[in-house]
């Protein structure tokens, strides 16, 4: 028996920082969207007693440092269902340390599919509980959809849903250390806060243009992203209605109305940076496809 489960990429419509808290976690304030570029993960019970993960990407570990490793060992110590061996496979296409929540998506898909294979039926609230030990998006990630994310992200409140559109994904070659954007932010003299306000008033609206115009992220202003500029000049040249970063990074993203538009603005984007994908906003983040 095998259960295989699509994982959605995430975006930050919205991200600010409220405080720097006691523990050093931060207490955040997130628009959160799904969007339709997956990673699929297929687990299979074995009977070898171990946990043995592959992925298709050769760059990412296949070990315990990998979230999806991690994801199978929590869940066995947080139900106590004994491990009589599974192998988790993972078809990765959306890209790592992009902004873009890859690794919590592939822990949550692992743990909804461990919880289809051994039928322990966990309430959703348990699921977020057991992925929020594992990282701040993987709540999110496991129910996905339009979400306002509070404090660490263990916070979920659905908010109407971003309109049909379409968004362009646009990933440079540098990498962002998550560590050192924190640190950043938290000795940076000044942050302005975005329109908080504004953002879930236009989502309230069903108000496309408005939301777009409103996405905001306090990291790009303390993080240089080399190629941001000429991104986001190229998405308005193609008629975006807005264009954010996503997370701590280096993802930018453009909102558009129009397919073709956000088509011919992907193709022109690949001849400056690596990763490039056209997607539409999506109402679930994990989606069992087969068990």
């Amino acid at each position: 028996m095998h259960v295989t489960v699509k994982a959605a990429a995430k975006i930050n419509l919205m991200l600010d920082i409220i405080e720097r808290l006691e523990n050093g976690y931060h207490s955040l304030w997130m628009v959160m969207q799904s969007v339709n570029l997956y990673d699929t993960i297929t687990a299979e019970r074995t009977g070898t007693g171990e946990i043995c993960l592959s992925c298709t990407d050769a760059r990412l570990p296949a070990d315990e440092t990998n979230l999806a490793f991690q994801a199978a060992q929590t869940f066995f110590e947080a139900t106590g269902v004994s491990n009589d061996g599974i192998s988790i496979a993972i078809d990765k296409k959306i890209p790592f340390a992009a902004g873009l929540a890859g690794g919590s998506a592939d822990a949550a898909a692992t743990l909804l599919a461990l919880d289809r294979l051994y039928g322990t039926n966990l309430k959703q609230r348990t699921l977020n509980k057991i992925g929020l030990t594992l990282g701040a998006d993987v709540p999110f990630c496991l129910q996905g959809g339009t979400m306002l994310a509070q404090h660490i992200g263990e916070l979920l409140t659905p908010v109407p849903e971003l309109p049909d559109c379409w968004i362009v994904l646009a990933k440079p070659a540098q990498g962002i250390s998550t560590a050192q954007a924190y640190h950043l932010c938290d000795t940076a003299p000044h942050l302005r806060a975005p329109d908080k306000r504004g953002m879930l008033n236009a989502l309230l609206a069903e108000d496309l243009n408005g939301a777009a115009r409103l996405v905001g992220n306090v990291f790009e202003q303390v993080i240089d992203v080399p190629e941001r500029v000429a991104i986001k000049a190229l998405m308005r040249e193609y008629g975006a209605l807005g264009c954010c970063m996503s997370g701590s990074g280096p993802t930018v993203f453009g909102l558009f109305d129009a397919q073709q538009a956000a088509k011919d603005c992907a193709e022109k984007l690949k001849t400056i940076v690596p990763d490039v994908f056209a997607c539409r906003p999506v109402e679930e983040g994990c989606i069992v496809t087969e068990e």
